[in-house]
Order: C-alpha cells, then structure tokens, then sequence
C-alpha cells in the first residue's frame, strides 16, 4: 500500500510540474488517503504482533 501511495505522489507532482492542476489535487488526495490507511494498518498490525 506504500507502494502506491508513493506512486500517486509522483503522479502528483509530475502533473503539477506540467499544470494539469485538477490531476495533481486528485492524486495528491488518493495518496494522502492511502498513506493514513496504510498508517492506521501499521499501528493496527503492531498492537497485535506484540501479544505474547
């Protein structure tokens, strides 16, 4: 999921390089929103794993 996130940031700002102004707050919101899931599984995965 990080993978992706990275992906849509270089899509943002590649298309922010060439003015495509709509494309860019689109894919700079789809990684925004894909960072703070990948956040919350993060955490989420590290409470778990942590039971002994």
């Amino acid at each position: 999921m990080l993978r992706w996130t990275i992906i849509f940031i270089v899509l943002a700002i590649i298309a922010g390089i060439f003015g495509f102004g709509g494309i860019a707050v689109g894919a700079a919101g789809i990684a925004k929103v894909l960072f703070f899931i990948f956040i919350v599984l993060f955490i989420i995965s590290l409470i778990r794993g942590r039971k002994v």
